[in-house]
């Protein structure tokens, strides 16, 4: 198990790497292109990509800090760098989005009297082709770990590399039609529409990262597979109740009170909780269990039983 959850964090980190250095190619080609053109919307997708990087620099070091072992003074691991890195990381594209909206309204009010270079566009729309390939490349890369790994920092990355495929398509189709009818605030408008994208993408991120900061409960469909777990022993003891859960980055919590008839010894007590902790953690590599066990004293076994809704 250690062997495979330290080749995760190795997978982890050279996928967060791969995003720093693929984004940093793309900033300077955009930047490049964009201001030779000065086409608003290829310039607002090199800010697209500006933030892009910085918050793969900050997945990057997040999950570097994730992976460290819990010490003294993170008793409970490391893992809410992620869920920090994921805020940031959305309140990033959210001064995208501004600075973005910023410029293609300045644009429209005081346009440019000189016509895009024709030669300029195709490199631009060029730059952009390139630019969708490469994210949607990178993106899927990191959501495949993301998932595997349940890292909210690289699922986040992944997110915004996705949006960028979406923008870089936009802006692709704004160029093309501008190539065709010469109307140039059209580039304006398809950069404002890119950070409408982006917004939607940052509140959804911010969401996620927020729950896991100020330690929302799990999901329903996570909550029930943990419930299942657990009723799947239920002929080994008398009930449980208290079940509670939390998540920090790729990690998890999960607590509860067993109980069992107060004629069990501590020895068997011990070997069922090790039991239910090991079902648990092949479904939850990643999860951090704590079963309290109390003797059946006849009312803490009158709760309505838990299970009985739950599908075999």
């Amino acid at each position: 198990m250690a062997d495979n959850t330290q080749s995760i964090h190795q997978e982890k980190e050279k996928t967060a790497l791969l995003s720093v250095v693929s984004n940093t190619f793309l900033v300077i080609l955009k930047l490049i292109v964009g201001l030779a053109l000065g086409s608003v919307s290829i310039i607002s997708e090199a800010i697209h990509s500006g933030m892009d990087l910085l918050a793969s620099v900050v997945a990057y070091f997040s999950v570097k800090k994730s992976a460290q072992a819990p010490d003294d003074d993170h008793s409970f691991g490391h893992g809410k760098y992620e869920s920090f890195s994921g805020l940031f990381e959305a309140i990033l594209i959210f001064v995208a989005a501004a600075l973005i909206i910023y410029e293609a309204v300045r644009k429209i009010f005081e346009p440019s009297s000189e016509p895009l270079d024709p030669t300029l566009m195709l490199a631009g729309m060029a730059v952009m082709g390139i630019s969708a390939l490469a994210n949607a490349y990178v993106s899927s890369r990191l959501m495949k770990i993301a998932k595997k790994a349940e890292s909210i920092a690289l699922e986040s990355d992944a997110w915004h590399l996705r949006t960028d495929v979406y923008t870089s398509v936009g802006v692709l189709i704004g160029l093309i039609l501008i190539r065709l009818t010469g109307i140039t605030i059209l580039d304006s408008i398809v950069a404002i529409c890119v950070a409408l994208v982006i917004i939607k993408a940052a509140y959804d991120l911010t969401q996620k990262s927020y729950k896991d900061l100020i330690d929302c409960s799990l999901t329903d469909d996570e909550v029930q597979r943990i419930t299942k777990i657990i009723c799947e022993h239920n002929s080994d003891y008398v009930s449980y109740h208290g079940l509670r859960t939390r998540r920090a980055g790729p990690e998890i919590f999960v607590e509860f009170h067993l109980v069992v008839d107060k004629f069990v010894s501590v020895e068997q007590s011990h070997d069922l909780t090790d039991h239910l902790e090991d079902d648990l953690k092949l479904e939850f590599p990643r999860a951090y269990i704590t079963i309290h066990v109390e003797p059946n004293t006849g009312e803490n076994a009158q709760k309505p039983s838990l299970c009985e809704n739950i599908p075999k």
